[in-house]
């Protein structure tokens, strides 16, 4: 290698050398809401560059639920290879650490070809930990692989039902006592997340809180030492017309057979925290899947009618019996809890643009979405990120700054700081950009504007006119 020693005695290269060092391989990253088109918009960059497709939806990467998980079928891959889809086996965890560790070698075969590696998914933990020096150290690996994936900005992709909510409650309060430390920094309703904290501390007597302290929390989502050079595409719409489509896509899920799928899969007693049974549309149906169906459609079972068109027959059926409610207000949780995933996965993405820096390049799919118009889909979207992608293979722009603002001001980022915002509810949000951006919120304003009025003059602070509760972490 070329160079020589500056005069502090340290080695300098040259110019030259120094672009052979810095040169990462390029890997394109598309990433969005659900709903919002994100394996659409990789098919179709196909026909403009040499791609394969690496998915990243920690559902879709197993085997089963094809319908449900809204796995892209053979027929519409137009001969895309994909990688990571529908391969891993329902009833085992596969990490964030799983991911990176499969993604990886899939990067480097890709790159052998001379295609584009190009990854795909809404699950932005499995992003980040592609991406993250913590999860690159190889360190990494003598830890709880179970943990990995629950590091700040973990992306949940189970939700649990309201009924349950007592039983998480104590389970939260619980984790408080043992660890007051990581209490404060996990939301009270990420349910997940405390049962993942809980469980950690019966195996191993070791406290979730010295897991994520020094560089594992610090570095979690920088890229700065990323062993790719990164372009990431995001795909968004305005919510109302999210929210229609993901409901109008439950339906066309449900008339495809997601029926048959759950029934295949439901069994009594499950483990909703592991596999293929977190997804949204599983344990949703718990309730309705307890009574004995077959028992109470015996005549048709025994002329081989499919489960599916049992259930099917029930939830068009004219008589409003206790199935069919049930089944209808299953539907209803599944709708409702994929509008909070969306939700979820927008607020995670602008956190890793204004907290850590991504540099997202953002295309808007609103007006095809909400026309279902191919032509609008073909000028507002694969348009902008075909030019994005040729950009960034000819001269690498897309390469992101890790650390700071879009204006070059560094981030100082405190996850462990909770805010208890009184005027709405006690509601919990984590860290200085959350709370931020509650503030902002049209309904917080609202609330606040109401207390004034009422004269609660004691529930704001003499400098904003907000109030809240600050819980910081020695």
């Amino acid at each position: 290698m070329e160079g020589g020693c500056s005069s502090d005695g340290l080695l300098e290269l040259k110019p030259e050398a120094k672009k052979v060092v810095e040169e990462k391989p390029k890997v394109v990253v598309i990433m969005g809401p659900t709903g919002s088109g994100k394996s659409k918009l990789a098919i179709d960059l196909a026909a403009h560059f040499p791609i394969e497709i690496i998915n990243a939806d920690s559902m879709q990467v197993y085997r089963g639920l094809d319908v449900l998980t809204n796995k892209v079928p053979l027929h519409e891959q137009k001969g895309v290879p994909h990688h990571l889809l529908g391969t891993v086996n329902p009833n085992v965890g596969f990490t964030a650490k799983a991911f990176r560790d499969s993604a990886i070698p899939l990067i480097n075969d890709i790159l052998s070809r001379n295609c584009v590696p190009v990854i795909v998914g809404g699950t932005n933990y499995y992003i980040q930990a592609l991406v993250s020096p913590f999860l690159l150290d190889d360190t990494a690996g003598d830890m709880d692989e179970s943990c990995l994936n629950h590091l700040p900005g973990d992306e949940q992709t189970a939700l649990v039902s309201e009924f349950d909510q007592d039983r998480f409650d104590s389970s939260y309060e619980n984790l408080k006592d043992i660890d007051p430390v990581a209490a404060k920094r996990v939301h009270p309703n990420n349910h997940r997340k405390i049962n993942q904290y809980l469980n950690l501390y019966a195996r191993s007597g070791i406290l979730p809180s010295k897991l994520y302290q020094g560089k594992a929390a610090e570095n979690w989502g920088r890229t700065d030492n990323c062993r790719f050079s990164c372009c990431f595409i995001c795909i968004d719409a305005t919510l109302p017309v999210l929210d229609q489509y993901v409901g109008e896509r439950v339906d066309c899920m449900i008339d495809a057979g997601l029926l048959g799928e759950v029934y295949e899969i439901y069994s009594p007693n499950s483990d909703y925290t592991r596999g293929l049974r977190q997804a949204i549309g599983v344990r949703e149906f718990e309730e309705f899947l307890g009574f004995d169906i077959m028992e109470a459609n015996k005549d048709e079972v025994n002329h081989k009618i499919t489960m599916n068109t049992i259930m099917m027959k029930i939830l068009h059926s004219s008589d409003d019996n206790q199935l069919k409610f049930l089944l209808t207000e299953a539907i209803e949780k599944v709708k409702a809890n994929t509008r909070r995933l969306v939700r979820r996965q927008k607020r995670r993405l602008t956190r890793l643009q204004t907290l850590f820096g991504w540099n997202m390049h953002y295309v808007d799919a609103t007006a095809s979405i909400s026309g279902r118009s191919e032509e609008s889909w073909a000028v507002d979207v694969v348009e902008p990120a075909v030019k994005i992608v040729r950009s960034f293979l000819s001269n690498g722009r897309g390469s992101v700054p890790l650390g700071f603002y879009g204006n070059g001001t560094e981030v100082q980022r405190n996850l462990w700081t909770q805010y208890i915002c009184k005027a709405c509810g006690d509601r919990v949000l984590r860290g200085a950009y959350e709370w931020e951006q509650h503030k902002q919120g049209r309904g917080h304003r609202k609330r606040i504007s109401r207390l004034k009025k009422s004269q609660a003059q004691g529930f704001f602070s003499s400098d904003s006119g907000t109030e809240a509760t600050f819980l910081t972490v020695d």
